[in-house]
């Protein structure tokens, strides 16, 4: 187990920060923070180094809007004593988002995205189909997102320096109409590896000048085509524990009730998904028998919503593209790329 101990106020609001605004300058975060440049970047890379904190991107929600990409949950059952073999080929699978160890009825929760339904469908029956130790698997098409991981908030910081951070909201781009181009998917699996790369570096990756990849990554984050966050290792916050939560909602209140699912604090993902179930919600809290307060406090803001089933997450091997050792800290990435066609992936690996 890493001995990183825990954040204190000036990592927690560092930490923050980044979740706030997660490309700003070192000199703006000091700034906000009342502290040196130079102090914040050092003790970001002590972060960074130890695998305690990370930025990271992803394909956002409006490529699904635009007909250019789609995202599914899928849960596997998996042969007794093969999980490990399963997950860890899983997690080597650019087109796999996340892979998690979950309890109830499914070994593992996977978050897979695809350029399409069709190219979904051939990764499912292909890829997944024929990978040893998978007994059965079953697909969740996900459909609205009603928050994402990268608004949720540590909480570390006073509103007046948080408002200070929180970027202006100029007229936003919308991404529907326009196609990606291979400049920008190759922007977009740069930024999944690290999502404050520098624009020097990013043009060095793509083979494109620097003006092009600054006007460029600010078309595809102001559009959220893709979509920036900081995460965090879970041991090192008050609500370890992730739980996810399978539930159903009459169609004409749906969209009332996810808004409302929404905005809770310990949720991290609120999304409507095609099956048995309409809606998917993800929350940390802080102990598994929260789990039943955080039930009730759902079923409180949104009346009429029925739990089917929950599962509480026992390890993430992976996470939005990213490689976690056994206790939930970075060791290494597997760069988000639904658009690569390899067979072998292993040069991507426990990329660093």
């Amino acid at each position: 187990m890493k001995d990183f101990g825990r954040l204190d106020e000036v990592d927690a609001a560092i930490v923050n920060a980044l979740q706030i605004s997660p490309r700003a300058s070192w000199a703006r975060v000091a700034q906000v923070l009342q502290l040196d440049a130079v102090t914040v970047a050092r003790r970001w890379k002590r972060l960074a180094d130890a695998g305690a904190a990370w930025v990271s991107g992803h394909p956002g929600p409006m490529l699904a809007g635009s007909g250019q990409g789609c995202m599914a949950f899928i849960e596997i059952d998996c042969v007794n004593g093969q999980l490990p073999e399963v997950a860890e080929h899983l997690t080597q699978e650019p087109t796999v988002v996340t892979v998690q160890h979950v309890t109830g009825g499914r070994n593992l929760l996977i978050t897979v995205i695809a350029p399409g339904l069709g190219e979904l469908s051939r990764w499912i029956s292909g890829a997944l189909g024929s990978l040893g130790g998978v007994i059965a698997a079953r697909t969740h098409l996900v459909g609205a997102i009603h928050t994402h991981a990268s608004r949720w908030r540590l909480h570390a910081l006073a509103s007046d320096r948080a408002a200070q951070l929180a970027p202006g909201k100029p007229a936003r781009r919308s991404a529907v109409g326009q196609r990606l181009s291979t400049q920008d998917r190759e922007l977009m699996v740069a930024l999944s590896e690290d999502g404050r790369a520098s624009y020097t570096d990013l043009a060095a990756r793509c083979g494109i000048g620097v003006d092009t990849a600054r006007r460029r990554t600010a078309h595809l984050i102001d559009s959220e085509a893709v979509l920036i966050r900081c995460d965090i290792a879970r041991p090192l916050i008050d609500r370890p524990v992730a739980v996810v939560l399978w539930a159903e909602v009459a169609s004409h209140a749906l969209e009332r009730a996810a808004q409302a699912v929404a905005g809770l604090r310990d949720v991290r993902l609120c999304a409507g998904i095609a099956g048995r179930h309409n809606l998917l919600i993800i929350a940390w809290v802080r102990a598994p028998d929260d789990i039943q307060r955080f039930e009730t406090r759902v079923s409180q803001v949104a009346p009429g919503i029925v739990i089917g089933d929950r599962s509480v997450v026992l390890s993430s091997f992976k996470v939005n593209g990213h490689l976690l050792d056994e206790d939930g800290y970075r060791v290494g990435c597997v760069p988000i790329d639904p658009w690569n066609r390899s067979a072998d992936h292993d040069d991507r690996a426990g990329r660093g």
